[in-house]
């Protein structure tokens, strides 16, 4: 139902604001979506391999952002930790880890190739598409295992090293890690609060198909 074009959404759509909200964060809230069965078309396996691909992903940029400024700025501090200092390094840990997962998961769920085969009306043309979208599906799940086995190596390689030689520095890291993956379980709450508003807005009248995509557009971000 929230992939539906603009024209059958105003024909079929018929739900709540809360419906469609409930709908939204079952399936962009990490937690949710990963381990909470729901009805959709995508593996288990992928959806609870991209949970912890996802939270490696924190650890790793986290530790980018402790750069040698911010280790000296922890020495002058005699070990405080300076939540205010650190506040646009967990932001921007926030935002490119968020980045990155919304393009993983893009690029590795199977849903989207699947509503391909279902959306089509003609028998014939869906029966077609079955063995591509089957080839399609086995290269996405060889290309994301491969790949995250090799970044979760390199993860673990880099921050191994890193807290080996910034062993005083390690207790920050975690800190920066689980308040910026706590705003990744508190995000989907307060963003997918806009969608909806401008969904019923475009489907409560004609000719409003730009704020239909706007909705639409947050609803992936």
């Amino acid at each position: 139902m929230n992939t539906l074009s603009y024209i059958d959404a105003i024909k079929y759509d018929k739900r709540s604001y809360i419906d469609y909200y409930i709908s939204l964060i079952k399936t962009k809230h990490p937690l949710i979506f990963s381990f909470i069965p729901i009805k959709d078309y995508n593996s288990i396996i992928i959806k609870i391999d991209l949970f912890f691909l996802s939270f490696a992903i924190y650890c790793f940029i986290n530790a980018l952002f402790l750069d040698e400024k911010t280790i000296h700025k922890i020495y002058t501090d005699k070990g405080i930790y300076d939540f205010i200092y650190l506040i646009p390094h967990i932001l921007y840990s926030f935002i490119i880890a968020h980045t990155l997962m919304v393009i993983i998961k893009y690029l590795s769920l199977s849903e989207r190739n699947i509503l391909e085969i279902k959306k089509e009306k003609i028998i014939d043309i869906a029966y077609d598409k079955i063995s591509k979208v089957k080839k399609c599906i086995i290269i996405k799940y060889i290309c994301f295992f491969s790949s995250s086995l090799l970044f979760l190596i390199f993860f673990w390689y880099y921050l191994s090293s890193f807290g080996a030689v910034y062993q005083n520095t390690q207790i920050y890291l975690i800190k920066n890690i689980l308040i910026s993956f706590g705003f990744s379980l508190g995000y989907p709450f307060i963003i997918n609060l806009f969608p909806g508003i401008l969904r019923n807005y475009a489907l409560s009248g004609s000719n409003r198909q730009i704020i239909y995509k706007i909705s639409k557009f947050i609803q992936y971000i």
